[in-house]
């Protein structure tokens, strides 16, 4: 798409007139233009001021991925490693990363050269992409119980420093002061219980990396991809917390039963340390009087519910704030039943 069509459709949204934005791009995929297509195709799969049609976004995106379009290859690696719109596949996945990758695609890139270690691939992007050990990757990582008397597993060597470094670089910007849910009023809120930040990565952002991470997680855990919430960094400056909470879907709610009857209860909170250099930051089970400080590379899965399914509240857990230095975590939750 050129600069001059692009800049035709930025101004047809600054001025509100996102149906017009909408039809422009249309206009220009009909012709061919495989840029508007990949664009289009984004909006269109999460309904990017427009109509929500993901299907059709999905479609159009991995339309530009197989035309060598490299945003919507990057794109299309993530919709076929998570089986978003498309039969999953993690070959075919890695491929069209790497694909996207020596196309120029520098976030296709930076992912390629977490899961390898490899910083500059001297133009060999494919041949990178095809040489990961997917098997390996995808076995169950080694683990240890933490206690006896309730579900809580340590993985030591879940993830590499690369991937850790890279999960922080991509959250600096997106960063938001993360919320609580109200049970009473049916909404998130900023609350004063919880002062750290948070960035999410919804369908709209989630890459084929994240998903290679939550298929570790998955392994680890024996609860399939699809059952993963989307994965949030959290981010804790100095005297930043999150004071006791539960993790699992309350009781209280008034939609409780509506909610964990069509997507679960979540049974599973997955956390994965990022980062060291920091002081305090305390994982903390005040009804267990057990406390974990994660290291680099680290994995703690814990679960929320007992044995009979029911909401644990032995499970209750606090971040606490460093008391010097930043800390990074990777939180991730997961349900009983499909949530895509």
């Amino acid at each position: 798409m050129s600069l001059g069509e692009l800049a035709k459709v930025e101004a047809l949204d600054a001025q509100g007139r996102h149906t017009d934005a909408i039809a422009a791009l249309a206009r220009a995929t009909g012709a061919g233009d495989l840029d508007a297509m990949a664009v289009l195709g984004r909006r269109l799969l999460v309904g990017d001021r427009g109509p929500c049609i993901p299907l059709e976004g999905a479609r159009f995106l991995l339309e530009a991925a197989q035309r060598g379009q490299p945003d919507a290859q990057e794109r299309g690696a993530a919709l076929l490693a998570g089986g978003l719109y498309a039969p999953q596949s993690w070959p075919s996945a890695l491929k069209m990363l790497g694909a996207a990758a020596a196309n120029g695609s520098r976030t296709a890139q930076r992912q390629l050269a977490a899961l390898t270690g490899r910083a500059d691939a001297g133009g060999e992007w494919a041949r990178l992409a095809s040489a990961v050990d997917l098997p390996g990757w995808l076995r169950k990582p080694a683990c240890e119980r933490v206690r006896e008397d309730a579900t809580i597993l340590r993985f030591p060597e879940l993830l590499p420093d690369p991937i850790c470094a890279w999960l922080i670089e991509r959250s600096h910007g997106r960063l938001v002061r993360a919320r609580v849910y109200d049970p009473i009023d049916q909404r998130e809120t900023v609350s004063e219980m919880r002062s750290n930040t948070t960035a999410t990565f919804g369908v709209a952002e989630v890459s084929a990396l994240d998903f290679l991470i939550q298929a570790r997680m998955a392994s680890g855990c024996d609860v399939p991809l699809t059952h993963f919430e989307a994965p949030a960094v959290l981010h804790y400056e100095t005297g930043e917390q999150i004071t006791p909470h539960f993790d699992f879907i309350d009781p209280r709610s008034p939609d409780y039963e509506k909610q964990v009857q069509v997507q679960g209860q979540r049974i599973f909170t997955f956390l994965i340390y990022l980062n060291d250099g920091y002081e305090g930051g305390e994982t903390a089970f005040p009804e267990l009087g057990f406390q974990h400080r994660g290291a680099r590379r680290e994995g703690l899965l814990f679960s929320n519910v007992d044995a009979h399914g029911n909401p644990d509240l032995r499970m209750l857990h606090a971040g606490q704030a460093p008391t010097r230095g930043e800390k990074w975590i990777l939180s991730q939750f997961i349900r009983r039943r499909p949530v895509r």
